[in-house]
């Protein structure tokens, strides 16, 4: 906690000389074991159940190395500034992007599927918020073979099954300390939370999966009608999984908020097909962008001096599939920026705060 203003520019970047190397080093003792190893150090089972939700967000099995990492991030984070919402709902943060690029003179097209480097105009620079598997496709001719390569290797985790709510009320949970809380993890204890990752991990669907939920409208009133709610959830599941995970889920909320189905007004339902088909980046449901595992943490999406660029000049990947990762951090699009305004403009990049 004390630390993490001098960490978080290190942790949270590619790899390169750290600036506190003796915290750094302190922080990948803990960071860099399996969350199962580290949940030792605690003796209750809560507070163990508390760091395997965290790990969960990993969407590996918490057996793995490096699984701790994704925790102490966001369990110090949450500690130091909490974990805001975007009031009115995340398509707020894209439209306070679009609204300052275009006050600069930018301009901005949706809605069409770019499938080739010919459909885009002549640039110096082009940034890509893409996996390897959509770079491949679009550019693939002008990249290097052994680039080209590297890319194919690139792994992508398990994949999601989400689901959205309309409520009468609020989600009724035992523990009133849910209520209280944005995001809630539901799946108990350490052991059944580990267990649950490791089955979907090995290709399985486990009656009890973890399920991270969402009720943001208890703190944003924009969110949903007066007196009524919405709230979201998802579960992980094998990529690709085609199975319906919808009663499972529901299921496990109803476990901690008894009466919570008599509370559903309307649902929809996002199988990985259908993120994949809403979002190309979620490649068989993987929101992650790619397994964020020790060997793609902070090398994807290929071991270069700079991950964000590709082997053809000008041409940057600013996705989640490049350091740190998804999250709502903005720092893969920032590093890819800075890196493409010294290659190619020859600018100096603006400071990261260090908050």
């Amino acid at each position: 906690m004390a630390q993490w203003p001098h960490l978080a520019p290190d942790v949270l970047a590619p790899l390169h000389l750290p600036r506190h190397p003796l915290e750094l080093a302190r922080f990948g003792l803990s960071a860099l074991q399996p969350a199962t190893m580290l949940a030792r150090r605690f003796a209750g089972e809560k507070a163990k159940g508390l760091l395997a939700g965290m790990a969960a967000h990993a969407i590996q099995p918490l057996s793995n190395l490096a699984t701790s990492a994704i925790a102490l991030v966001l369990l110090t984070t949450a500690h130091r500034q909490g974990w805001p919402l975007a009031q009115g709902g995340s398509q707020a943060l894209a439209d306070a992007l679009v609204a300052h690029f275009t006050a600069l003179g930018g301009r901005v097209e949706t809605g069409t599927y770019v499938r080739s480097l010919a459909q885009l105009p002549a640039a110096r620079a082009v940034l890509f918020d893409v996996t390897p598997a959509q770079l491949l496709q679009i550019a693939g001719h002008s990249l290097s073979r052994i680039y080209q390569w590297q890319l194919r290797r690139y792994r992508y985790g398990m994949g999601v099954f989400k689901v959205d709510w309309a409520l009468a009320e609020p989600i009724p949970f035992t523990a009133p300390e849910c209520a209280q809380a944005g995001t809630v993890h539901l799946g108990g204890t350490l052991a059944e939370i580990a267990a649950s990752e490791r089955a979907s991990a090995q290709g399985q669907h486990p009656a009890r999966p973890f399920v991270l939920l969402a009720q943001q409208s208890l703190f944003d009133p924009t969110r949903a009608p007066a007196g009524q709610q919405t709230a979201w959830a998802y579960c992980h599941v094998p990529n690709g999984s085609p199975l319906d995970q919808t009663a499972a889920i529901e299921s496990q909320v109803e476990r901690f908020a008894p009466g919570f189905r008599e509370r559903i007004l309307a649902r929809h339902t996002f199988s990985p097909a259908q993120l994949e088909a809403h979002n190309p980046n979620y490649i068989g449901g993987d929101i992650n962008g790619g397994l964020l595992n020790i060997s793609q943490l902070f090398t994807r999406p290929a071991l270069r001096a700079s991950p964000y660029r590709t082997s053809q000049q000008g041409l940057y990947l600013c996705s989640s599939a490049t350091p740190p990762g998804a999250g709502v951090h903005g720092l893969c699009g920032y590093y890819a920026a800075r890196r493409a305004l010294r290659d190619i403009f020859g600018l100096p990049a603006p400071p990261l705060h260090e908050g």
